[in-house]
This record gives structure tokens, C-alpha cells and sequence, in this order.
């Protein structure tokens, strides 16, 4: 067998590692790609954190449903509603916040206090307004770096909130 092959996988084992790098965030990696002018995160206003955190949470539960396995794009879609409906972002706020920093309690506040033009016709503005706080808080820790903050706490809140009961 030829030095340095790894029989189960047929792959190349690397030499000695040196210190291993500390890898990368994935919003670094984007700005790596696509570089943009960094800015100042106390500029951002509670709706710019909730718009990018709304994509983020989205990304997070369509991994999920995704992640349960095949099926068509209309089943997925439904069973993504689950968790990014108003009202489940909304249990899932109330879920963790006795999980939360100081830091990150100010954060969901600020953007459940923040003034939308509109609200989901869908939700009650209660909700909406707890869903917009979490949004706040998912693009605050997104923009911080601190995704495994992020993800312990929606992990802990869909649990609680009873959303991860195993139907994706």
C-alpha cells in the first residue's frame, strides 16, 4: 500500500498538521468573495438586523426540512411554515429568553420595539413584533461571528417551543 493512503476512504492523509487555522465564518467567507466596505454594527438599525436575521432563521429551518429528506418543493415549503410563520419565531423568542445575555436580551427588545411599516396579515402583531425580535437578534449574532451561539439558541428554543418533535 502506497505511503500516506488511507484504505477505508482511498484518500490522501495529510502530513503532520500544523496549528490548525481557525476556520472562517460563513459571513466572512462571503465578504471574502464578495468584499464589501465593513461596517460599524451600532449603525445598523433593528429592522437591517432583522432583514438580514430573516434570511439567516430561514436558511437555518430550510436546512432542517431539507435535511429530512426528498420530497417536492410544495411539501418542503409547508412543512418549512412550521418554523418561520410569526408566530412560531414568536414561541421560539419566548422560548430562550432566559437563555439570553444581557447583550442579547437588548438586542430581541430592540427589535420587538422597533416600528414596522407593516405586519404578516397572517400573524397578530404581537407576534409579529416577538418574530421581528428574533429576526433582530439571529442577524445580530450573524454579523457578530458568534453562530454557535446562534444555533444553541434556536436549537433550544424550537425544542422548547416543541417545534423539533421529528414530523421533517
Amino acid at each position: 500500500m502506497e505511503e500516506g493512503l488511507n484504505p477505508a476512504t482511498d484518500k490522501v492523509k495529510p502530513a503532520k498538521a500544523a496549528a490548525t487555522p481557525v476556520p472562517e465564518s460563513f459571513r466572512q467567507q462571503i465578504l471574502s468573495v464578495f468584499p464589501c466596505r465593513e461596517q460599524d454594527i451600532r449603525t445598523y438599525s433593528p429592522l437591517a438586523l432583522a432583514f438580514l436575521g430573516d434570511g439567516v432563521y430561514s436558511m437555518i429551518a430550510r436546512t432542517i426540512v431539507v435535511s429530512a429528506g426528498n420530497r417536492q418543493a410544495a411539501k418542503m415549503h409547508n412543512d418549512s411554515i412550521r418554523y418561520v410563520s410569526a408566530h412560531a419565531q414568536a414561541l421560539v423568542a419566548d422560548a430562550i429568553r432566559d437563555l439570553l445575555t444581557p447583550e442579547e436580551e437588548r438586542m430581541l427588545h430592540r427589535g420587538r420595539n422597533s416600528n414596522p411599516e407593516h405586519h404578516a396579515k397572517n400573524a397578530s402583531l404581537e407576534d409579529y413584533l416577538w418574530a421581528t425580535g428574533l429576526e433582530t437578534l439571529c442577524g445580530y449574532l450573524y454579523l457578530t461571528d458568534r453562530t454557535d451561539r446562534l444555533l444553541f439558541l434556536l436549537h433550544e428554543g424550537m425544542t422548547r417551543a416543541g417545534l423539533m418533535d421529528g414530523k421533517d
